[in-house]
Formats: C-alpha cells, structure tokens, sequence
C-alpha cells in the first residue's frame, strides 16, 4: 500500500531522516516508536506532503507521493492526526468535523460517515455546537480523529495520539485506534508510549536519530532487550 525506499530528509542543515525504507501494508496497523527528535513526526509530515523529501521514494499504490501536493495525497486516501490535536478552537465541533471533509462532493456518504463519527465519540453528538477550544483534552483528540475520519481516508496517520492525555483516556485511544481498523482502516501509528503502540501493532519499526535500528512485529520488538532497555523500562 506504502512503500518508502531511501528517504532523506533535512531542516537546513540537520539531516533528519537518514535513508530509512519501510513498508505499510493495506490492512495493518504498522508502528514508528523512538524518543524524541529521532524524525518520527518528520516522516509523516513527508508521506503528507508537508515537509519536502531530498532523496528517496515514498509509493503509495500507484502515486510518487513526493510528487504531489498535500490536498492531493488527502484525496487518494491518506490523512494524518496531527500531534497537538490542532482543532479549529473558535469553530464549533460541527464545524471542525466538517472542514475535514473539504475535498468530498458526496453529501450523503458524508452525512453517514457523519452519523459513524456520533456512534465512535458520542460526547462529540452532546458538544456539536460547542466551541472547539472549550472541549476537554480528551474531547479534542476525539474531534480531531474524527475530523480525519471524515476525509474517508483509506490509510490514516497518527502523530502521539495519546500525548498529554490522562491513562484512563490513553486506553480509550488506542482502543479507539483498533477499533477503527477493523472497520477497514489501515493504520500508521507514531507514539512515544511504546508499550501500547508496540502491543497494537502487526509491525513495528524503531527509529533513532533518523535511522531505522530495529524492525519486526510489534511482539518480537516487545520481547527484544534493546527496546526493554531503551524504551520499556526494562
């Protein structure tokens, strides 16, 4: 579904993302841990489109993603959960949920996967015509999963889903997370909270200071020593 062969990356002078390939394939949920700095979020930005590649291939089914612009890539099916949540706070909850679908003409699929949102995050339902900026830290990473559910997108990404989020709400999370997949979501998961990303995922990879060290399924990477030490507690 995605392939990224050899992609390097730089801000300026700082070479990010050091030649790493991975693969995502379409009906998995696929995991990117490492600490901070190590070009986790960097990668999405880049499978986005919002941060331009300096080398390398990123293929998603038939497009050379670093080709194409950000509203293009949304509209073959990838949408990314940003890190920080980055809701509209002065648009109601309405509002927010519909801005994700700005590229859709399909009014009555819109108003299901609308329906389809309510029945994930009922309290969204309750907050409607609520502000944004007013809803719980919780409430906001609901709306702004939801948002990006709205784009219908067939690969989604997330960036620290569970960041600054208290641990009754991180479960809710990544139980919302799987959830989503088996409706058909194939899913790919940067999250510093290891464990969990780790026990959700099929397949794993682990980065540091923009090179992929370790790679394998997410059970593997849990029984391996280096991530006990680095990244488990262990």
């Amino acid at each position: 579904m995605l392939e990224i062969t050899d992609l390097h990356v730089y801000y300026g002078g700082i070479h990010a993302i050091k030649g790493i390939s991975m693969k995502v394939e379409e009906g998995r949920i696929i995991s990117l841990i490492g600490a901070n700095g190590a070009g986790k979020s960097t990668t999405l930005r880049t499978i986005c489109g919002l941060k331009e590649a300096t080398k390398g291939s990123i293929k998603y089914e038939d497009a050379e993603l670093t080709k194409l612009d950000t509203s293009e890539i949304v509209k073959r099916g990838i949408t990314m959960v940003p890190e920080g949540r980055r809701i509209f706070p002065n648009l109601t909850t309405y509002e927010n949920l519909v801005a994700g679908a700005y590229l859709r003409k399909d009014k009555e699929e819109m108003r299901k996967d609308l329906e389809y949102i309510y029945g994930l995050f009922p309290v969204l339902k309750e907050r409607e015509t609520q502000r944004a900026g007013t809803l719980s830290g919780g409430e906001q990473q609901m709306l702004a999963i939801g948002r990006a559910l709205m784009s219908k997108p067939k690969l989604l990404l997330f960036d620290e889903p569970s960041l600054g989020l208290a641990p009754v709400l991180v479960k809710e999370v990544f139980q919302m997370i799987r959830r989503i997949h088996n409706d058909g979501v194939t899913i790919l998961l940067v999250e510093q909270n290891a464990y969990e990303a780790l026990k959700l995922c099929d397949y794993g990879y682990v980065l540091e200071t923009g090179s992929i060290v370790l790679q394998g399924t997410g059970k593997e990477l849990l029984e391996d020593e280096r991530v006990k030490k680095a990244y488990l507690g262990g």
